[in-house]
This record gives C-alpha cells, sequence and structure tokens, in this order.
C-alpha cells in the first residue's frame, strides 16, 4: 500500500490520532518479541520489542511523568513463553500503549518516541531527532565543507512542520528546536538528497513520492537528489543564484521538469535576456552559476528548449535515458563536455550544428550505424563509439581528418571484428595515427609500422583511380559513346568546381591532370 502524499498548501486536515496495535508475536530463542503496528494518519510501520523492553520504558515514565506504576502488565517467570500467556499480554501492551499515546497526544515523550520509532517515521520525531543532530555537529559539517545526505522523508517533515504553524520547540527541549534545521541549512554548500526504491524501512512509505520544499537552502553550491519524483520538488530554483553543480538521477521525465518547475503555471516562457517572439507569459530567471548539470538514468526522451536556461553549462550528462535526437544543444556555447551513452540515437546528421566547441563526447551504447554528421567537430578530442551498431571501416573516415582528435573508442560494434581492425581503424587518421590512442590502448610502433604500409597502399590505389577515373567516366556516358570527345590540342583542362565550405582531399583531379 503506497503512502498518500500530504500536498502543499495553507488547507491542512486535522492531524488523526496516533494509533498502536500490538498485532502478533514470535519466538526469538528463548523469549517472546512482540509486534507493534504503529499508524500516523495514512503512515504505518512495524516495531518488535520483547516484554524487557516494555518495562524498561515503563520505568522511565513512571520516573519521568509520573504515570501509574500499575499500568504495565506485571511479569511472569513460570509459563512466560506460553500461548494462552502471550495472547493475553498482547492485548494487554496494545491496550499500555493506546493509553500512553491518549495521555500524550501532541508530543510523546522522548523515551516514548524512541520505542515507537517516532525519529525514524514520525513528524515531529523526525525534526527533533535531526535538529538535535545538527545542534550538535551543524558547525563542524559547515566547517569541514563536508556534502550533507539527508532523506527525502526528513525533508518532508521539515516541509510539514514549517506548515503546521506550532511552535519550533514543542517538546520543550531546546536541542530539538526547529531553528537549528533552519540555520544549518541556510548557511550548507553541499546537499545530498537520496530516497529508496520501494517503501522505507519497515514502513509503507514511498520516500520517492513524498514531496518537499528546498527553499530553506539557501546557499547551495552542490546538489545531488536521486529516486525522488521531480514533479514533487519545491523551492530548488530558489539556489538559481549560486548553485554550480546539480545531479537529478532516477527521478525525472523531462528536462523541464528540473530545470522550469514553474514553467508548468504557465502555457508560454521564455528564458530571461531572450528575444521573446509573440505573446509571452512568463520570463523565466536562467540559471546563472550552473555549470555542470547530471540527469544521468532518468525517463527523458528530448532535449527540450529548457536547455536555453542553462546557458554556462560546460559539462551535461543526459547518458541513460531515451534521447532519440541531439536537438536545441546549440544554445550552450560553453558546452565542452557531453554525455549521451545509452540513449536510442540512430543518427549523428547536422550534429556539429549543434555541438560547435565540444570537446569530450561520449554516444557509446546507441543505435549508431554511421557517423555521418561528425567530420566538422574540429575541437573534439575524446569520442567514445563503442557499443554501436557500425559495420563499415569508410564510416570512420568521418572522424580520420578531425585535427584534435586523440581518444576514441569502437569497441563492441561489427566492425571491430574484423581482421587487422585496429590498424584500419588508425589508417584513417593519417599521418595522426601515431597521435591517437584507439579503445584506451596505446599505439605501438609495430602498429605504426603497419599503418604505413596500408597508407602506402591505399596511396597508389587513390593515385590509379584517379587517373583512370576521368576517361572512364566519359567512355560510359550513354550520351557521348557515338561521338567520341577529342580533346583540341591546347585546350586547358576543366575541373568541376568544389563546395568552398567543404575541406579539400589531399589529391585532387586538378593537382593530378596538372603535371601532366
Amino acid at each position: 500500500m503506497a503512502a498518500a502524499a500530504r500536498s502543499f498548501g495553507p488547507e491542512r486536515e486535522a492531524e488523526p490520532a496516533k494509533e498502536a496495535r500490538v498485532v502478533g508475536s514470535e519466538l526469538v530463542d528463548t523469549y517472546t518479541v512482540y509486534i507493534i503496528q504503529v499508524t500516523d494518519g495514512s503512515h504505518e510501520w512495524t516495531v518488535k520489542h520483547r516484554y524487557s523492553d516494555f518495562h524498561d520504558l515503563h520505568e522511565k515514565l513512571v520516573a519521568e511523568r509520573k504515570i501509574d506504576k500499575s499500568l504495565l502488565p506485571p511479569k511472569k517467570i513460570i509459563g512466560k513463553n506460553s500461548r494462552s500467556l502471550v495472547e493475553k499480554r498482547e492485548k494487554d501492551l496494545e491496550v499500555y500503549l493506546q493509553t500512553l499515546l491518549a495521555t500524550f497526544p501532541d508530543v510523546a515523550p522522548r523515551v516514548l518516541a524512541h520505542f515507537l520509532h517516532f525519529h525514524f517515521y514520525e513528524i515531529n520525531g523526525i525534526t527533533a531527532a535531526l535538529a538535535e543532530e545538527l545542534f550538535e555537529k551543524g558547525e563542524q559539517l559547515l566547517g569541514a565543507g563536508e556534502v550533507f545526505a539527508i532523506r527525502p522523508l526528513q525533508l518532508y517533515a521539515v516541509t510539514e512542520q514549517l506548515q503546521q504553524g506550532k511552535p519550533t520547540c514543542a517538546s520543550g527541549d531546546a536541542k530539538t528546536d526547529l531553528g537549528h534545521i533552519l540555520d544549518f541549512t541556510c548557511r550548507l554548500k553541499y546537499l545530498k538528497v537520496s530516497g529508496t526504491e520501494g517503501p522505507f524501512g519497515t514502513s509503507n512509505i514511498q520516500e520517492q513520492l513524498l514531496p518537499f520544499d528546498l527553499s530553506i537552502f539557501k546557499s547551495l553550491h552542490q546538489v545531488e537528489i536521486s529516486h525522488c519524483d521531480a514533479k514533487h520538488i519545491r523551492g530548488l530554483v530558489a539556489s538559481k543564484p549560486t548553485l554550480a553543480t546539480m545531479s537529478v538521477r532516477f527521478s525525472a521525465t523531462s528536462m523541464k521538469e528540473v530545470l522550469v518547475p514553474e514553467a508548468s503555471e504557465f502555457d508560454e516562457w521564455e528564458p530571461a535576456g531572450a528575444a521573446l517572439e509573440g505573446p509571452v507569459t512568463a520570463v523565466i530567471p536562467t540559471w546563472q552559476a550552473l555549470t555542470a548539470l547530471d540527469l544521468s538514468h532518468n525517463s527523458i526522451s528530448e532535449i527540450d528548449e529548457s536547455v536555453k536556461l542553462i546557458p554556462k553549462i560546460e559539462f551535461l550528462d543526459l547518458s541513460h535515458n531515451g534521447v532519440q535526437v541531439v536537438d536545441n544543444l546549440q544554445h550552450l556555447y560553453n558546452l565542452v563536455h557531453l554525455d549521451l551513452s545509452y540513449n536510442k540515437l540512430s543518427s549523428l546528421e547536422g550534429v556539429h550544428t549543434k555541438l560547435g566547441n565540444i570537446k569530450t563526447l561520449n554516444l557509446a551504447g546507441n543505435l549508431l550505424e554511421s557517423l555521418s554528421g561528425l567530420h566538422k567537430l574540429y575541437s573534439l578530442v575524446n569520442l567514445d563509439l563503442s557499443n554501436n551498431r557500425i559495420e563499415q571501416m569508410e564510416e570512420v573516415r568521418s572522424i580520420g581528418s578531425l585535427p584534435c582528435l586523440e581518444h576514441v573508442a569502437l569497441l563492441n560494434n561489427p566492425l571491430s571484428i574484423i581482421p587487422d581492425y585496429r590498424t584500419k581503424v588508425l589508417a584513417q587518421f593519417g599521418e595522426r595515427a601515431s597521435e591517437v590512442c584507439l579503445d584506451n590502448i596505446a599505439t605501438t610502433e609495430k602498429e605504426l609500422d603497419t599503418v604505413e604500409v596500408l597508407k602506402a597502399i591505399q596511396k597508389a590505389k587513390e593515385v590509379k583511380s584517379k587517373l583512370s577515373n576521368p576517361e572512364k567516366k566519359v567512355s560510359e556516358d550513354p550520351r557521348l559513346s557515338a561521338a567520341p570527345c577529342i580533346r583540341p590540342s591546347g585546350s586547358p583542362t576543366t575541373v568541376a568546381p568544389t563546395s568552398a565550405s567543404l575541406p579539400q582531399p589531399i589529391l585532387s583531379n586538378q593537382g593530378i591532370l596538372g603535371d601532366e
């Protein structure tokens, strides 16, 4: 049973009374353990205690809160594990716990709260435990500059506590004042929020579905979020002025959920400073300081226009999603490292118009058969194409002329099982073969010698082909077969113009014929 998430907002239902029922027991070695089911609204969890634990709890409550000493059922020495006694004690212990909860309806005494695991699962208990932890260690954690890890359930509890309008220290213990949490979160720079898949602990609470507000964090430089539903996260945009690194994994179905959560309120939006065309309902400020964004391991199917909101991004990880087309990245002028591995890319046509200054590109684990589109990524240094569907060695020529490429990975493609695969790939890089590291293995002198032989053979084939090609074309043209073309003596050679935007081949028709 999934726990129903309470909604944000001023209208709140009255808190239901907490219940504790003894739902069974089990024999462990020589003693009986009683199974307690605690209910707080829609949240439920189980706790296990033996009778001696109840006795210790009772002794402390008698001493601290002056409760009736006879409230707890008495000890039994003979037949303490008999079925009849255990069943009777289950009922008596349940009455005992219900009486205690009715006696302390607002805030349970610390000893009772811990006995029923309120510090793990109940709002007031969770915030009290967190406040006490930060009272004791908060300054040390801030001073050390460490990443502070917190659970979605804890953030949910703090969010709920702030909206309840109750005193920040209902228990009377100054160490548990909510102010310790707010002071800490206001100054924290490095935050990690990690949920769980499935129910949390012994409860029915689905942490990843709980709503929470991050606006209490005013100075974040780095945030990591995983296994939380991005649609239920509020207040992250409050960190736009300071946040430099953000990771949101196993949490989002679109980039917009992370970068423009407030845009869901508007039909149209544009980033601040953009050239606005037509009617615009809202202008969304950009993430001014964000330079690294990890959105891997989500369910993102497209690179949408929300990337306009991260104009200064340098590192972008979109691996392990469902992206099918490289789009909208032309807006990221500072982008130098892009990870699109393990998506659903099948074509790279025109990708050079989207990735002008890219240096590291990871395309492993896609559906690529052709490398057409990579030939103009002149700044590219590192390229991973492993685990794709590339069969033809000719495809490698698209990257063979890239002047800065140093590391290439092509393993687990069909072409990687071709005999002499390494030397044939390295030969595509011509004079730069010695500068290229293929599949994380440095090029050897023996491989370079083989490459030189392959280059010489290839060059000879190209020269022969170029020399014989013009006459072959003329003789094969059906329109000229009846009247052979005879060049007048002294006529200059005519060559078809080539596109100025394309790099010229090393051996051109003009150069060869001009030597005749």
